[in-house]
């Protein structure tokens, strides 16, 4: 106040939320999101159907896409779904877990603040937990190699237990596994497993069990002429990222012609170019030609008299994949094609999927790139199989990188609870009830497990504190097929190290940016009417714009 007069420094309409009330609103709106997923943890987890303004239908228990599918309004909320999103782009899978572990931290944090210890010192507690929960896991780990199969079907079937695959997770596991370290190439002494290189192909119709690994690539292309062959062996094939066609003048040219025949001139001139163009991919030896951009009527027409099979407008990315699989170079100028230059593949056929003819290019020597092409009954089942197996081939990739694992089944998580408060003992103070806290909300993983597979929670996570506190006890979890505690590595539930690590380390980072905050200011929402451009120069506008709280 200024002489009675108050002082307005923010926009009219602008709402300020500070200190309890601030920190209550965040923590709610976090917690409403861990909840919103919390069911569809674990392999009895439930799914969700999620239906857009348009009536889209997506059903899912995969978090990532649950979270994605949701408009979500609130600041805070949204700062969570960073954090299933960054799970699965870091390690496929875990985002769930991620997000629930997040929630129960904010959770424990609200006790913990109404005692009044102060947010930063729980965050600090928390960073100190997160640091030794790390240390502690990879203690615990179990070494992977590149070459242990078993192991890695394992980590792959664990990802996909309790998502619709329809029965065929050992299937599936198996593609994923394989897939996966065929393009596995090993660079400074490091491996690394770049799923990049995997394509991923759907198509409807057939059953789960039809999906199929191609040592090669399936192009959704069809050849671009009736006459050309349907299937080539042995092929030798030109990828160009040219087009076969005569080129237009950069500026704006006009030809007069004042005699007929220069017409014919002309068009023979044309068709001239056309016939060497294919005359130098012929001259290579190549029979099967990949071309990015497109391939001129006339040209189509020189191919198919050559008995060469070719596909246009085919993507860039998928011509760098061929190039990995087939060990061929991709060339700008038809000039620089040569026989050294090619790939190679057994065969090259066009075959009718479903609806579409596609090109499949198979039987590649040591493809760096590969495919994968998922069948199922419905547009919803092969969606919800081609996120599983994203999963999938994401985990065995990570555990094939980083050559650790650890149990599943909530293992960790109570080994880490309970070793975490023999450690909050030693550090004190106040952090000592932010370690605490943090320990107990840990235990929030194996108590969803049980809860969602029927089973009494505080029972089982008693039983599983009982069993790790013996000496061989630690990798003890939920056994939710057969609904009692049992050993996870006997029992094949296993997961890679950077699930576990990933997911703690950022409900940390998440919880505490959370508790950091004591004041949200929130710009009003402007009316479509005030979002209209005004006529005449306009001004320096307010702060608007922001998200409005929810």
């Amino acid at each position: 106040m200024l002489g009675g007069q108050p002082v307005i420094v923010l926009k009219e309409g602008t709402e300020s939320t500070r200190g309890k009330t601030a920190h209550n609103n965040n923590i709610m709106a976090a917690k409403a999101v861990a909840d919103a997923v919390r069911s569809t943890l674990g392999p009895k987890g439930m799914d969700k159907m999620l239906v857009d303004s348009m009536g889209d239908i997506v059903i899912t228990n995969d978090g990532a896409t649950i979270l994605k599918e949701l408009d979500i309004e609130h600041p805070a909320a949204k700062m969570v779904v960073e954090v299933a999103k960054t799970q699965d782009n870091e390690c496929g899978d875990g985002t769930t877990s991620a997000v629930v572990i997040a929630g129960e931290l904010l959770k424990k944090s609200e006790a913990l603040i109404e005692q009044n210890v102060h947010p930063t010192v729980i965050s600090n507690g928390f960073r100190l937990a997160s640091q030794q929960a790390v240390k502690i896991l990879k203690e615990m780990s179990i070494e992977v190699t590149l070459s242990d199969r078993k192991m890695l079907k394992l980590v792959a079937q664990t990802a996909m237990t309790g998502k619709g695959v329809g029965g065929e997770t050992f299937m599936l596991a198996d593609l994923a596994v394989d897939a996966v370290t065929s393009i596995s190439e090993k660079t400074d002494g490091k491996i690394r497993s770049d799923i990049d290189n995997i394509q991923v192909e759907k198509k409807h119709g057939g059953a789960v069990s039809d999906t199929k690994l191609i040592k090669g690539l399936v192009l959704d292309k069809e050849r671009v002429h009736p006459r050309m062959p349907e299937t080539v062996k042995n092929a030798k094939i030109a990828l160009v990222d040219s087009a076969l066609e005569i080129k237009k003048t950069e500026v704006e040219a006009k030809i007069q012609i004042r005699d007929p025949t220069q017409i014919q001139k002309f068009l023979d001139e044309e068709e001239k170019t056309l016939k060497g163009m294919v005359e130098k991919i012929k001259k290579t030896g190549a029979n099967v030609l990949i071309c990015e951009k497109g391939i001129d009527d006339l040209a189509q027409h020189y191919l198919a008299k050559d008995g060469i099979y070719a596909v246009r407008r085919v993507k860039r990315s998928d011509m760098e994949k061929l190039g990995k699989a087939t060990g061929g170079k991709i060339v700008t100028n038809l000039d620089d094609l040569s026989s050294n230059e090619l790939g190679y593949a057994e065969q090259v056929e066009e075959s009718k999927i479903s609806d579409s003819d596609m090109t499949f290019v198979t039987g590649c020597k040591n493809p760096k790139a590969v495919s994968i092409l998922i069948r199922g009954g419905t547009e919803h089942v092969v969606d919800e199989v081609e996120r599983a197996l994203h999963d999938a081939l994401k985990v065995v990739s990570v555990a094939i990188e980083d050559g650790v694992v650890v149990p599943g089944g909530g293992a960790p998580e109570i080994e880490l609870s309970l070793r975490l408060r023999d450690y909050g003992q030693s550090v004190g103070g106040r952090e000592q009830l932010a370690i605490e806290a943090f320990a107990e909300a840990l235990e929030i993983i194996p108590w969803t497990l049980a809860e969602n597979a029927g089973m009494d929670s505080l029972d089982i996570v008693i039983e599983l504190k009982n069993a790790h506190n013996k000496k061989a006890g630690a990798s003890f979890g939920v056994n939710v097929l057969e609904n009692k505690v049992s050993d996870m590595v006997a029992a094949k539930v296993i997961e890679p190290l950077r699930v576990k690590t990933q997911a703690i380390q950022s409900a940390t980072e998440v919880a505490s940016m959370i508790l950091r905050i004591d004041d949200v200011i929130a710009s009003r929402k402007m009316s479509p009417s005030e979002m209209a451009p005004k006529g005449g120069p306009g001004g320096m506008g307010g702060m608007g714009g922001m998200p409005p709280m929810m």
